[in-house]
């Protein structure tokens, strides 16, 4: 719901930062429901050009007049109080109109109200949970509405109107604004310090999922993954609080919290050089009677064999066919910068080579993509490596876990070190990537690169045929995975 729970004029909105791949979301769901959609971005971009052919009305460039884009003023005005400043001359001129500004997540409540609301949260995977539990949904022949922070491989978009009753989205925790949900499913991946820039302290990061787990509607499901332990000492406590709470992770994981019931464990997971082949044992949903459900899973690594049972467990406790939604998690091709293969070189001196992109800018992330890399390239048994073109993402992060950065990039054979992509933050004195270089282990051979258009030619000295290449962070990074291949195309 809105700011201050009134409902709001959807009839014409306009929102600041449209491109962004949140508000393109919502701007997607909005032009379906037969609303009237301007916005305005810094840049023009693909989002942009999407949603003007869908009949948006997109400014680039921020100025009091846009907000007349469709003729008439808008009846909300709907922004990110994290990206854009007080000072925008739309947020100025609405409050001289007096028309409400309300965030991004405030619209999304609005948007799901009526609903059986599924969110997911979490430090790590929230994206490709979600998107794996709108896969898993569609397959088991619903239609849910979703919003999602990336895109669909499969279906090409990160939002739909759906005509199911089921709506699914990422909670979003980076600014508490998961605060403003009331979920019927609520499922927290796992909680690492992080966004310690608007938190302030790791205890004050925690705590807002405490919150969010008392955000569940009564009658509803909190669903947590017993493999992190403060993500099951999260919903041991929302239990004793009078929440329902299921849980899902392996068998040792599930023995070592049996305050919380099993409803999805790991009985099984094998993997080959295509895919993971997963058996569950399921105990929620439309029987309670224990089952084994199998799946093979297209996009490698444990953290996304945990991911998928979040996804079966929460379909199912939305009343889902649990065989269909296994099927649906077969069907389930990634989503864009998540394990992305970019393409593999076919011929020349570096034939075999593949090139992968991935978001990965928290250390935790990080070690889970290279993890599951090794083993991919150890499963074919090729001799092939793992090299890594990384861009750390904010300087305060970057200082917080520089460590952690050095010990997870460690697990690369090779590293190149872009500079620092402070994004919304200002540089801070001492605080640069050689500061994870330093700390990185000396088996990994590591290179600084501070100039953007040499990286290509930098990773290339350091690749071999057959390696795995990722470009990895949340910055301007993933520009350079094309560029990549056509330098190793050149052999």
């Amino acid at each position: 719901m809105s700011t201050n729970d009134t409902p709001v004029d959807l009839s014409r909105v306009h929102l600041i930062g449209i491109g962004g791949s949140g508000m393109s979301g919502v701007a997607h769901i909005l032009l379906d429901r037969g609303a009237v959609v301007t916005g305005s971005d810094v840049k023009d971009s693909r989002p942009v050009r999407t949603l003007r052919s869908q009949g948006a009305h997109v400014a680039v460039g921020h100025a009091r007049e846009n907000l007349e884009l469709a003729g008439e003023l808008p009846t909300v005005v709907v922004t990110s109080f994290a990206a854009i400043p007080k000072d925008n001359p739309e947020l100025l001129r609405a409050a001289e109109e007096g028309i409400p500004v309300i965030r991004r997540s405030d619209l999304l409540g609005e948007l799901m109200e009526g609903r059986t609301q599924v969110l997911l949260a979490g430090t790590h995977g929230k994206t490709s949970t979600t998107s794996m539990t709108v896969v898993a949904l569609q397959a088991a022949g619903a239609d849910p509405s979703f919003a999602i922070g990336g895109q669909l491989n499969r279906a090409g978009t990160n939002a739909h109107h759906g005509q199911g009753d089921v709506f699914v989205a990422e909670a979003d925790e980076s600014d508490a604004s998961l605060l403003r949900y009331k979920p019927d499913v609520a499922v927290i991946t796992n909680i690492e310090p992080d966004h310690l820039d608007y938190f302030g302290s790791r205890e004050a990061y925690f705590e807002v999922f405490n919150d969010f787990a008392d955000r569940v509607a009564p009658g509803g499901h909190l669903v947590v993954c017993l493999d992190d332990d403060n993500a099951a000492a999260c919903g041991k406590l929302a239990a004793e609080r009078g929440v329902q709470v299921v849980g899902y992770g392996t068998s040792e994981a599930a023995a070592r919290h049996p305050e919380i019931a099993p409803g999805a464990v790991l009985v099984d997971e094998a993997l080959d050089t295509a895919a993971v082949a997963v058996t569950v044992q399921l105990r929620a949903g439309e029987s309670e009677t224990p089952r084994q459900l199998r799946y093979t899973l297209a996009i490698p690594g444990r953290h996304m064999v945990l991911n998928s049972l979040a996804a079966l467990l929460a379909g199912a406790l939305t009343g889902a066919d649990s065989e269909r939604l296994a099927a649906g998690l077969s069907e389930f091709t990634g989503v864009r910068r998540r394990f992305e293969l970019k393409g593999e070189v076919t011929g020349g001196a570096f034939a075999g080579t593949r090139v992968y992109d991935d978001y990965a800018h928290h250390p935790t992330e990080v070690a889970a993509v290279l993890n599951a890399a090794r083993a991919q390239v150890e499963a074919e048994d090729e001799g092939a490596r793992v090299v890594v073109c990384f861009q750390p993402h904010l300087y305060s992060r970057t200082q917080e876990f520089a460590v952690e950065f050095a010990e997870a990039l460690s697990l690369a054979d090779a590293c190149v070190l872009l500079d620092i992509y402070g994004a919304r933050e200002t540089p801070v004195e001492g605080v640069s990537s050689r500061i994870i270089a330093e700390r990185m282990d000396a088996a990994t051979e590591v290179r600084l690169e501070p100039d953007f258009s040499a990286a290509p030619a930098t990773v290339r000295s350091l690749t071999r045929p057959g390696d795995m290449v990722f470009t990895m962070g949340a910055g301007s990074v993933t520009l350079l995975g094309d560029e990549i291949l056509a330098e190793l195309a050149q052999g």
